[in-house]
């Protein structure tokens, strides 16, 4: 059996450092957990990884599941230092962070560089200012593309997060912004077709019928086409489909939500 390439060690900081309830999030809900974890935690979850990785290859610490770059700056630092100790050990090659498009600056970046952040994800979601309205991101198309220059000035490796199927998304608002992502040059990008998750107002919205979700055929059939428009840029599409897990599977209420769904896709014609 072939040695894994890359190990990503994940923590998960659900929802904290979020300015704004997006109509399809609760990070709670979606990874199961529902305090941001103690340093002493982070430790101990990066131990448990690297004591079972019998890979040779890179090894990436990675903050999820909120927006990192909107905690408190000590909060951040205190995060970035307990990760940061592995990587002088050399333990660890790398780390990465998720956050928000406005929540890039100059200032923010500073610090990522000195802790040795190589990679940050941006949940971009869509490039259409009225699907980013109705789904209360609080921050418009513009904001990403200022935080992409930002990000490429500091040499940053950038990954855009997309949510095909928000409220308001059509196939042309959807292919309109893997093209406008597609002109950003990502370094990679993740596929997160919109489901319904209990206690988020998109739950309320589909209960009152102000929201229906994307059949799963069709959103098969439309990531398809975001699939060949990403292949044909050799923009890597590191997740299609949400990850199964059984915290997530119980709280989906409805939605194009599908195990194996990029396999689904590979097979579908």
């Amino acid at each position: 059996m072939a040695k894994k390439k890359q190990l990503i060690i994940p923590i998960f900081i659900p929802q904290y450092g979020c300015p704004h309830q997006c109509v399809f999030c609760n990070q709670s809900n979606i990874t199961g957990r529902r305090e941001k974890p103690d340093m002493s935690e982070v430790a101990d979850t990066i131990n448990l990884y690297l004591s079972t990785w019998k890979g040779s290859g890179r090894k990436e610490v990675a903050f999820y599941g909120g927006s990192f770059t909107g905690l408190e700056r000590c909060v951040q630092e205190t995060f970035l230092k307990t990760a940061y100790k592995f990587v002088a050990a050399g333990s660890i090659n790398f780390i990465r962070v998720s956050t928000r498009p406005d929540y890039i600056t100059d200032e923010i970046l500073t610090l990522l560089k000195r802790y040795k952040v190589e990679t940050v994800e941006l949940g971009v979601q869509s490039m259409d200012d009225e699907v980013l309205r109705l789904s209360g991101r609080g921050h418009t198309a513009i904001d990403t593309i200022a935080a992409v220059a930002l990000l490429k000035r500091y040499n940053f490796k950038v990954g855009l997060q997309f949510m095909p199927g928000l409220p308001g998304d059509t196939e042309e608002t959807i292919l309109s912004t893997a093209d406008k992502i597609i002109g950003l040059r990502p370094d990679f990008v993740r596929i997160y077709p919109t489901v319904v998750v209990r206690d988020t107002p998109l739950a309320d919205m589909h209960q009152k019928g102000l929201y229906n979700p994307w059949p799963l055929s069709d959103m098969v059939k439309t990531c398809k086409r975001l699939v060949c428009l990403f292949n044909a840029q050799r923009i890597p599409i590191i997740r299609l489909g949400l990850h199964a897990a059984e915290s997530l599977e119980k709280a989906i209420v409805a939605g194009p939500y599908h195990q194996s769904f990029r396999d689904l896709i590979h097979r579908t014609a």
